[in-house]
């Protein structure tokens, strides 16, 4: 991006965040981008007039550092200069971009990314900037899913994929992958807990009682919950259970089966089993908000084969009539129609995507190094307090419980490694698969079954109401960006909206970038056309 120029009299806030306390400790500490920042600011005679900081976790609701600058910069309008490190540091989600970008007149400095973005800043910039908020959102989500796929392809290989439960330990196995281990100390504890259940002469707060007696936990008094969750465990009977599917294990069981098998029976006898069917029998039931009165829509049969939905709530008759089922699927269809994306415009956004790969090389490079540093710290910790062990410094109890933590914590680190090499070049292609379903979405849905229906709906939309004739969704990421840039020409003026062939909303005030009018002169393209 071109940086902007500024006024050297003009005055500035600056923002520092770090993910956890343990990146406060280290490279990517507050004091470090603080120095950056003010660095910056001194080298082109900004004055800094507030400093704002947050050392929090992305996924908590809130940042209070965060939400002092944006009302200080709401209050203050002669203050329009945000120094940040860099895009990551600013924005946790899609919301975050909204609320910085409503505030008039502020001018954004990514210092380590070399770029300012402000109100004059061009169009192409500020779309390719907004790609690029919108996919750091969907690579984090891919490596999620990557590093899930990592679990389950080590569960059908018989491998326990997380973190041992009580009884075992993490450790390499033969085939230098993660596996688990019997606890010499704890393992013994677990199988005397299931015998003494098998008998079915204790309950289970008995048994709770017993564990805590003979100290079958890592730290802490074991709860009857703790207890019944050993209990129900089929890991330690030679196959477990990860993510709904049976696996037999590679690694040693601490209980024989029938044993186990005789505990489940002992606890059924005593605790009962209270099974619950459930299931939806019209595929938009609950999935609709009635707009008059609030409640949900569900379905009915009328005349033995008609399918009707309705407002069920108790509040009097409600205005709302009846509706078809094949009404509430055409009406679908047009919500759908609304995130449809023209595919000369995939192909423009796959391009940029692809060019801002480096981007997120680097920080997946970054990432797997400070994960790597993560381990060797534990290792080492491991190594000295295994010396303090030997020389008598420290007791058994205390070693076996932290080399237990550290193990564990090192098993998570190789977990999250694995994740980032199979997410690395994937997100990109993720993307781009991302904006071709949204292209084709609509016609995939009056394509697919009931159940397949209501399946996707449940991927694009977290909630819709119904009034007049007509859905009103409420899109989940990253589709509310895209349904709202695609507003002008799905709501019909799109006459008035374009300029060289594109949609105003998705690239406003198209400046004379000479390569990117011809690009999109010579493809005629709309941005975002209703189809």
């Amino acid at each position: 991006m071109t940086p902007q120029k500024t006024d050297p009299s003009q005055t500035a806030v600056l923002y520092a965040r770090v993910s956890s306390q343990e990146q406060a400790k280290e490279g990517f500490s507050i004091p470090a981008q603080e120095k950056l920042l003010r660095g910056y600011g001194k080298d082109r005679q900004f004055r800094i007039a507030a400093a704002f900081t947050d050392i929090e976790t992305a996924k908590r609701a809130g940042r209070t550092g965060f939400d002092a600058m944006i009302a200080y910069l709401v209050k203050n309008t002669q203050c329009r200069i945000l120094l940040v490190e860099k895009t990551d540091r600013l924005y946790r989600n899609f919301r975050d971009w909204v609320t910085i970008d409503e505030i008039k007149g502020l001018e954004v400095h990514f210092v380590k990314e070399n770029a300012v973005v402000s109100d004059e800043s061009r169009s192409s910039e500020k779309f390719i900037h907004g790609i690029k908020v919108l996919m750091a959102k969907n690579f984090i989500d891919n490596l999620s899913e990557e590093t899930r796929k990592g679990m389950v392809e080590k569960a059908s290989q018989g491998i326990w994929p997380s973190y041992a439960p009580i009884g075992y330990l993490n450790a390499d196995g033969p085939n230098g992958k993660r596996t688990i281990v019997p606890d010499s100390s704890l393992a013994p504890l677990v199988r005397r807990l299931y015998e003494l259940c098998a008998t079915g002469q204790h309950s289970i707060q008995e048994l709770a009682a017993i564990a805590h007696q003979e100290h079958l936990t890592r730290g802490g008094p074991i709860q009857k919950s703790t207890v019944n969750k050993i209990l129900r465990n089929r890991v330690y009977s030679g196959e477990f259970e990860w993510r709904g599917e049976r696996y037999p294990a590679a690694f040693e069981s601490i209980v024989p089966r029938d044993i186990w098998l005789s505990a489940q029976a002992a606890l059924d006898r005593r605790l009962g089993k209270h099974a619950k069917k459930t299931g939806h029998c019209f595929p938009f039931s609950g999935m609709l908000q009635c707009g008059s009165c609030g409640f949900a829509m569900v379905g009915e049969i009328k005349k033995g084969k008609y399918v009707y939905y309705h407002c069920s709530g108790a509040r009097g008759k409600c205005p709302e009539p009846y509706v078809r089922q094949e009404t509430l699927e055409e009406a679908y269809v047009a919500m759908l129609r609304h995130i449809s994306i023209d595919e000369g415009v995939v192909t423009w956004i796959s391009t940029a995507l692809r060019e801002s790969h480096g981007d997120q090389k680097r920080f997946r490079d970054e990432a797997i190094a400070k994960r790597k540093a993560d381990h060797l710290r534990l290792q080492k910790r491991l190594d000295v307090m295994y010396e303090d062990r030997l020389d008598g410094r420290i007791d058994v109890s205390l070693f076996e419980r932290k080399s237990g933590e550290y193990r564990q914590e090192q098993a998570r680190i190789l977990t999250e490694i694995e994740g980032y090499g199979a997410a690395d070049g994937q997100y990109v292609e993720a993307g781009i698969r991302l904006l071709e379903l949204t292209r084709n979405m609509h016609r995939l849905f009056e394509k697919q079954q009931a159940a397949e229906k209501r399946r996707l709906l449940n991927f694009v939309v977290s909630n819709s109401i119904w009034k007049g004739g007509e859905i009103v969704p409420v899109w989940r990421q990253p589709f509310d960006m895209i349904a709202v840039a695609n507003k002008p020409s799905s709501d019909g003026s799109c006459g008035t909206e374009l300029k060289n062939g594109l949609n105003e909303r998705w690239l406003p005030g198209m400046d004379s970038n000479h390569d990117l009018d011809r690009f999109l002169n010579s493809h005629n393209l709309l941005i975002l056309q209703s189809h």
